[in-house]
């Protein structure tokens, strides 16, 4: 080969590459139009096409990754979700390949387990996380939700087999089901305990990670022999109840709310309190007084659970129920039942308000 020929080779091979990268640059752009609009099959199409022409295009790859993941809808089991899914992980994974600090790729990785209900898979990722960086709150926080996922239906399960009503306090009886549930779950509830404790540590008005600290010292009471270490327990978790309260209160009136006017003859801007506050689920659940089990529809061996969107009312009885997810036959025995509870009101300011939060009722 002679070198004339060699030096217009490289020379050829040279401009192939300079021609592809601005070619994929400019599949990319197309791709981000199309993903901001909301046309993700096409911007899927356009993200591989750009990680076909520059396979080193990380940025591209990300994308690609973020448009299949945005597809996936959790919690649907059809074969296109998982596809989804299993896209996303697959490209999400290639980035770490090329850039193994990639903090957007393992975030997503370690939340579509999560969403999946992988639980040893997304904990790994969200230790990979902090270890990466140890200032994640969120990661932390994580970590405490998956302790409390793996405990909550073991712990449901056991109170059933002990006959133990929902409004019935601890703790439970001693016998070879407490005794297994403790032997299991101690050293989880401690780890997830631990996470949160974390997670409060770097965002002190982290109101979620209260929540779930409440959750898990209130269920976890139940595993302690008598009734003064249970009660002390409990005492601990009320506390946790009211720091989560008071943080949702503290955003509630750190946020503008331009549809509310300004008290009359007030000064220096004082306004209204808002007529309704969003509370999580978790949070609200520690308000309740008076829970009506739900009576399954007869003649039906159906399982599952009814996620409901809530409105309680001041007074604390509920306002409003409309469905958000659930088995048809399971979602008018949930609505029968969900509408006669009762909850202590919530106070914002020292006055009740509305809350909007949601309720899951299992079957």
């Amino acid at each position: 080969m002679s070198g004339k020929f060699l030096v217009t080779l490289l020379f050829s091979a040279g401009l192939t590459i300079a021609q592809n990268a601005v070619d994929s640059r400019a599949m990319l752009n197309q791709g981000v139009t199309a993903f901001k609009t909301g046309n993700y099959a096409q911007s899927v199409q356009a993200f591989q096409k750009a990680v076909d022409l520059d396979p080193s295009f990380v940025t591209a790859r990300l994308y690609l990754a973020t448009a299949y993941m945005q597809q996936y809808i959790p919690g649907s089991e059809s074969p296109e979700n998982r596809a989804f899914a299993d896209n996303a992980l697959r490209e999400f994974t290639r980035v770490l390949d090329q850039d193994p600090s990639n903090s957007v790729a393992m975030n997503s990785i370690a939340s579509l387990y999560l969403n999946q209900k992988q639980w040893d898979n997304a904990q790994q990722w969200y230790e990979r996380i902090v270890a990466t960086n140890p200032g994640d709150a969120t990661a932390y926080y994580s970590m405490g939700f998956i302790a409390w996922s793996r405990w909550y239906p073991a712990y449901g399960e056991a109170r059933r087999q002990l006959g133990m009503k929902h409004e019935a306090p601890g703790p439970m009886p001693a016998g070879t089901v407490k005794s297994d549930l403790r032997a299991r779950f101690t050293p989880i509830l401690d780890h997830g305990m631990q996470s949160l404790e974390k997670a409060l540590a770097l965002n002190p008005q982290y109101d979620d990670a209260m929540a779930y600290m409440n959750l898990l010292i209130r269920e976890g009471a139940d595993l302690l022999d008598s009734a003064s270490e249970y009660q002390s327990q409990i005492a601990i978790a009320n506390d946790w109840v009211d720091k989560a309260l008071a943080a949702k209160r503290q955003k509630a009136q750190a946020m503008p709310n331009s549809t509310t006017p300004p008290v009359s003859g007030g000064g220096g801007g004082d306004r209204m309190p808002p007529e309704r506050i969003r509370v999580s689920g978790n949070v609200q659940a520690a308000l309740l007084i008076n829970r009506v089990a739900p009576v399954p529809p007869p003649d039906t061996e159906l399982h599952g659970q009814v996620t409901l969107a809530v409105v309680v009312a001041k007074d604390g009885t509920i306002k409003a129920a409309s469905v958000m997810s659930g088995h048809p036959m399971l979602v008018g025995a949930a609505l029968d039942a969900v509408r006669q509870w009762t909850y202590k009101p919530t106070l914002l300011n020292g006055q009740p308000v509305e809350v909007s939060t949601t309720i899951t009722v299992a079957f």
